[in-house]
């Protein structure tokens, strides 16, 4: 993927603000919550279940056949933005251990809710696999 950063916009900073797929499949990943195998939240950390929805996302990359480098575009939907920004250190350890140096296009938003009355943090990704 290369990336694209206009000159009339600013860096991104742990993003791209745009990044250009080859010739592939489009891969689209349902947001993923911290919910391990039996569909159970796995901590009430912030990081730990920021850590563990990632892990999701790449599982079900990696399953398509494709890399974290694949991935295009992340949407993060947090409860509580105070707490995403409270944990950004840890977070971003989180981040780096799953994905890289690799930095999609990104979103952060946030909701009322998400699924699991415990789920602080849903992540949704799109992949092109080569």
């Amino acid at each position: 993927m290369r990336p694209i950063s206009p000159a009339s916009l600013a860096p991104g900073r742990g993003y791209s603000n745009g990044l250009l797929a080859p010739p592939g499949r489009m891969l689209f990943v349902a947001g993923q919550i911290a919910w391990d195998a039996d569909a159970r939240i796995v901590s009430d950390d912030f990081a730990t279940q920021f850590a563990k929805a990632l892990e999701n996302v790449v599982a079900v990359v990696r399953e398509a056949g494709g890399e974290p480098k694949d991935v295009g575009q992340l949407t993060i939907y947090v409860k509580d933005k105070q707490s995403y920004l409270g944990a950004v250190a840890a977070v971003g350890a989180a981040y780096r251990a799953h994905m890289g140096k690799h930095f999609p296009a990104m979103a952060l938003v946030e909701v009322k809710d998400l699924l699991d009355p415990g789920a602080q943090v849903e992540i949704q990704a799109t992949a092109v696999i080569p």
